[in-house]
């Protein structure tokens, strides 16, 4: 399956202004890719790329003052099938795990691990130590936020959310992760591109996509505590520990984002020669 991937960033900057972008596809995912990446800068200024300690590929500029233009399009190779379950798979002792996922058993910035652990274990301590104690901390998150684009808020941490019962994509995820991470399970943020496929349209704008990832049976499984189900299609773009390690865009400066619009469609070969006709 082939999918087309983008996206279309205008913001005003009224002064000289470094930024730190994370706006590539994750290094794993290259391979899949239909062209070279290419991240477009309207007006050109020099890009500094290089990988963070989390593994992902990040961009830093300076912006000049006035208009800045940041542009995105591929297409990108998807196997067509689902994402596993974690059915079956491993819950392993601390002792067990390998030292990169230690980092992901710590609080963070909007993960509050050791302010809500007594709560996790009060509610999920009594459930079996399998794959069945994730699946409890999804539903359970899944099924107690409300999901909405008015209650999105840069402050709203993991303690937040539980008690406002309110958020969008990230909320859902910094709660699981949380609850999961009290839980002795190691759990880290992702973004990335998670297109209506294979999945009824939702009307709204397309945006970007926020889930998590947890280390069970010596892998790392994505799930979402908004959608809980297996999806097609998510294309990962970066992940850390939380949303401060995988913002689209860190400005050390005013910044003020005027356009946002973002693709991730399926691609027949019909429209995929097209594209490439085009470019």
């Amino acid at each position: 399956m082939l999918i087309r991937i983008g996206f279309d960033l205008l913001y005003d900057v009224p002064n000289i202004n470094p930024m730190l972008l994370m706006l590539h596809v994750h290094p794993r995912h290259r391979a899949q890719l239909r062209h070279p990446e290419r991240l477009i800068i309207e007006p050109t200024v020099a890009q500094d790329t290089f990988v963070d300690p989390f593994g992902n590929r990040a961009t830093r500029i300076v912006a000049r003052p006035g208009k800045l233009r940041l542009r995105y399009d591929n297409v990108i190779e998807d196997s067509g099938r689902h994402e596993p379950t974690i059915e079956g798979a491993k819950l392993h002792q601390v002792e067990e795990l390998p030292h990169e996922c230690l980092p992901f058993l710590l609080a963070s910035r909007y993960c509050e691990v050791d302010r809500m652990s007594a709560m996790a274990w009060d509610l999920f301590g009594n459930t079996p130590p399998t794959h069945e104690r994730v699946q409890a901390v999804m539903d359970w998150v899944h099924d107690r936020v409300e999901f909405g684009y008015a209650f999105a808020s840069p402050l709203k941490t993991a303690a937040d959310v539980c008690t406002e019962r309110q958020g969008v994509c990230r909320d859902f995820q910094h709660l699981a992760i949380t609850l999961l991470r009290a839980l002795n399970i190691p759990a880290r943020y992702a973004t990335g591109y998670l297109g209506d496929i294979g999945v009824p349209v939702n009307p709204a704008p397309m945006d970007f996509s926020a889930w998590l990832e947890v280390y069970l049976g010596d892998r790392w499984y994505a799930l979402d505590g908004r959608h809980n189900t297996p999806r097609l299609g998510r294309i990962l773009m970066a992940h850390g520990r939380d949303a401060t390690d995988v913002a689209l865009s860190t400005s050390f400066g005013p910044a003020k984002l005027e356009l946002f619009q973002v693709w991730t469609d399926e691609n027949n070969q019909r429209v995929y020669k097209q594209y490439v006709k085009k470019r």
